[in-house]
C-alpha cells in the first residue's frame, strides 16, 4: 500500500538521545520526508515502558499532520481495550481533520499483561473489548447518534475522511476475522493472514479492504559495516525491549520475539542495514519504513540516513512499476 514511509516509538535508551530532543528531531524528519515525497509515517503505542515508548501516538500525528501536507499518518496500533472507544473516536476524528483527511488508524487488541494492569483491564476480555470499541468507532465517526450501555454516544467533530480509515491489526486468524466482520482494513503481522483476511471478506459478500503490507525497518549508510557499528547498540536495544514485552506476555506476534542479540537481529532482516542501491532493490519487493531515530540514535547519524534516502534511493524507486 506504501512503498516508503518513516517509524518511529520514540524509544530511548538509557544511552540515547533525551527525550526532549528526540521529540523536535522527529518533528523535523517527518516535515523533511514530507516535503521529498516520502509517502506514510507510522506512530506506534505501548505504556509503561522504562525507555519511553510512546503512549499517546494520536498527540504526535497531530503534531505531524500540522507540519506536513502530502503524506499518511498512520497510527499503528492503537491498542483499544486499554481506551474508551469513544475518547478514541473523537481523537481520530480531530486528528483526521487536522492533517486533511490523510489519517489511518489501525486498532489491535494488545497482548502485553503489564499493559493491561496498568490500565485496569483484564487481557482476558480483549476480544469482547475489541468487538465492543470497534462497532462503537465505526458508529459514531459515520455520525450516528446512539445509546451504549447507559450513555449516549455522540462524536462530534467528524473526521473529514468519512467513512473513517480503519485498520485491524493482528497476527493472529482471529484479527483477520475481525477486519472483515466489521468491513475493515488489516495490517497483518505476517503475510500468511492475507489470504485469511481476503477469504473472511469474500464468505461474507464483500471485497477486501486496503491491506498495510508489513514493512522492513530500514537504516540508510555508505558502509554497511560500519553502519552495523554505528546504529548496532539502539538496534539490540529496541530489539531487547519488544524481547522483553513478549517474554511477558501469554502471546506475542511480534516479529522481534525472541531475538537477543545483534547476529539474531542480523539474521532476521526485520532491520536492515543498506546502502541507497540496496534500498532500490529492497523497495522491488517489501514496503520500507526508515527508522531514523532507532531507540534514540543520535538525531546527527539519523539525518544522514534520511537523507541519503532522500537523495539516492528515492528518486529511483519513484520510477519502479
Amino acid at each position: 500500500m506504501f512503498r516508503t514511509g518513516l517509524s518511529f516509538d520514540m524509544r530511548s535508551a538509557q544511552f540515547g538521545t533525551p527525550h526532549a530532543q528526540l521529540y523536535p528531531a522527529a518533528l523535523e524528519m517527518i516535515e523533511y520526508a514530507d516535503a521529498h515525497g516520502i509517502e506514510n509515517v507510522i506512530l506506534s503505542e505501548h505504556h509503561a515502558s522504562e525507555d519511553g515508548y510512546i503512549p499517546v501516538p494520536a498527540l504526535l500525528a497531530a503534531a505531524a499532520g500540522a507540519r506536513t501536507k502530502q503524506m499518511a499518518i498512520t497510527l499503528g496500533a492503537i491498542v483499544l481495550p486499554l481506551h474508551d472507544p469513544v475518547k478514541v473516536a473523537e481523537q481520530i476524528a480531530v486528528t483526521d481533520l487536522i492533517c486533511g483527511g490523510r489519517l489511518h488508524a489501525v486498532l489491535a487488541a494488545g497482548y502485553a499483561h503489564h499493559e493491561f494492569q496498568a490500565f485496569g483491564k483484564s487481557l482476558a476480555d480483549r476480544g469482547k473489548a475489541m468487538d465492543r470499541g470497534l462497532e462503537i468507532i465505526i458508529r459514531a465517526l459515520a455520525g450516528e447518534r446512539f445509546q451504549d450501555t447507559g450513555r449516549e454516544v455522540f462524536v462530534r467533530p467528524l473526521p473529514l475522511t468519512r467513512p473513517a480509515r480503519l485498520y485491524v491489526g493482528g497476527g493472529v486468524a482471529a484479527a483477520a476475522k475481525r477486519a472483515a466482520r466489521f468491513n475493515t482494513g488489516f495490517w497483518p503481522m505476517s503475510a500468511d493472514l492475507i489470504p485469511v483476511y481476503e477469504d473472511a471478506c469474500r464468505q461474507l459478500g464483500r471485497e477486501p479492504g486496503p491491506v498495510i503490507g508489513m514493512s522492513v525497518g530500514v537504516h540508510v549508510v555508505e558502509d554497511v559495516e560500519r553502519g552495523w557499528q554505528e546504529v548496532g547498540p539502539y538496534v539490540l536495544h529496541q530489539a531487547r525491549a519488544y524481547a522483553a514485552i513478549s517474554a511477558a506476555a501469554s502471546e506475542s506476534h511480534s516479529p522481534l520475539h525472541g531475538l537477543n542479540s545483534l547476529e539474531d537481529v542480523r539474521a532476521s532482516g526485520i532491520i536492515q542495514v543498506l546502502t541507497p542501491e540496496q534500498c532500490v532493490e529492497l523497495a522491488k519487493s517489501r514496503s520500507i519504513a526508515l527508522v531514523p531515530l532507532t531507540a534514540g540514535l543520535p538525531p546527527a547519524i539519523g539525518w544522514k540516513s534520511l537523507q541519503l534516502f532522500v537523495t539516492r534511493a528515492l528518486p529511483k524507486i519513484k520510477t519502479l512499476p
